[in-house]
């Protein structure tokens, strides 16, 4: 099992209403139907079953098999459409990632039905045109915002699983386009979202439970692994027998065009419901691979913010400025086209930061908290050192073998 600590209790008191509607939830989750105090130790042994499973039987250790029939039982006795036959024809997909560069580093990132990799490369195309070392820090953070603005408009618009529709990644990534979109940038105002809008069904409307891991091994293989249920604790229902929490990424595709997700993000019909389809995610596990050798794994948590977490990190790394750990505290701000405005951890931007942009035409919303959970491991190429780092607004672990 592992102890409680404050974390785990922040997001079980957001479920808590979800947690006690389920039994098996109630019973693994919850300490007599309340939240569990710091340090309660919580064991999951069906859960151990299921991996146990797993690591015998691979793929029919979880699709097939007694794993497969408490999980199908289970649903459907709570009002689920599963079968055996749905769980059978699952098949994992490997795609090919995609892949960018900026100033000289090369950028290997996720692909559809992630949004993650088109995203972040789209946003450092339109940052490469602009010489953002020179600018004060109020008009550099304009400028990286605009580029959020546009990638995530095109996410809403063009994105989805590309096994059920066209998506022409070469155009979306192309120089000529980044430069156009960076040419649509006022320096010295914000730009409405509507007017950016092709899609007229995306006005219609006026955290996470995702975990990732970064790994270098001894000899340089690396991984970069974001997993996620999608919101904290999932749906919040327990298949009873397996420990297996059930996830809600149903949210993820677009219900309907311009009605916003859990996390705020529009989409269009290109994320529609579709039988056998993938949802649209955001996860962005990364590669960047500078000529000089040197190595980045990093990828976070943190739902529709980790696209616009994992540019900034990607950003101070890229320009040589700190280390693994002031990468993983770099504080945090993100715009995602809709709903039209800037949020901000506390501390991410000063006063004179806010009025600044906000003369540009900026609106401004500052979180309560910090948000994202990064994980980074560096490799120094010149020293021969991995250096490595856990975001301390979570609960991580950042170690090396040596």
């Amino acid at each position: 099992g592992f102890a409680i600590g404050p974390h785990y209790r922040r997001l079980a008191t957001m479920r808590l209403k979800v947690l006690r509607r389920y039994p098996e939830s109630k019973r693994i989750f919850l300490q007599d139907g309340a939240v569990p105090q710091p340090g309660f130790v919580l064991k999951q042994p069906e859960l151990a079953w299921t991996l146990q499973r797993i690591a015998s039987k691979g793929h029919d250790g979880f699709y097939d098999g007694p794993v497969a029939s408490k999980l199908v039982r289970s649903a459907r006795r709570h009002g689920g459409i599963w079968s055996r036959k749905d769980l059978r024809a699952y098949r994992i997909i490997e795609r090919k990632p995609i892949v960018g560069y900026y100033r000289g580093t090369r950028i290997v990132s996720a692909p559809p039905p992630s949004s993650g990799g088109i995203v972040l490369v789209q946003m450092l195309n339109m940052l490469r045109q602009f010489p953002l070392a020179r600018y004060s820090r109020a008009d550099r953070i304009h400028i990286v915002v605009e580029a959020m603005r546009r990638a995530y408009r095109d996410r809403a618009q063009y994105l989805g699983d590309s096994d059920f529709i066209k998506i022409d990644i070469a155009d979306l990534l192309a120089p000529t386009y980044a430069k156009q979109q960076a040419r649509s940038i006022n320096r010295r105002r914000a730009t409405l979202s509507t007017t950016l809008v092709q899609d007229k069904s995306l006005l219609r409307n006026k955290g996470s439970d995702t975990t990732h891991f970064s790994i270098i091994d001894t000899e340089g293989n690396r991984v970069s692994a974001t997993l996620s249920i999608n919101y904290p604790f999932g749906s919040g229902f327990t298949a009873r027998g397996t420990g297996v929490l059930l996830n809600n990424e149903m949210d993820d595709f677009s219900i309907k065009p311009g009605v916003p997700n859990v996390y705020g993000l529009v989409g269009s019909k290109a994320n529609r419901i579709q039988p056998g389809k993938r949802p649209l995610s955001s996860m962005t596990p990364t590669f960047l691979e500078a000529t000089n050798g040197n190595v980045v794994v990093l990828g976070t948590p943190g739902g529709s913010r980790i696209i616009t977490m994992v540019l900034l990190a990607s950003l101070e790394a890229m320009a040589g400025r700190g280390s693994a750990k002031d990468w993983v505290t770099l504080p945090r701000f993100h715009h995602q086209f809709l709903p039209d405005s800037i949020t901000f951890e506390p501390d991410a931007l000063t006063l004179n930061d806010q009025r600044k942009l906000q003369r540009k035409g900026h609106k401004l919303k500052q979180k309560a908290s910090g948000y994202g959970n990064m994980q980074i491991v560096f490799w120094n190429q010149a020293q021969k050192k991995m250096s490595v780092a856990s975001d301390p607004r979570g609960e991580g672990l950042a170690v090396t073998g040596r």
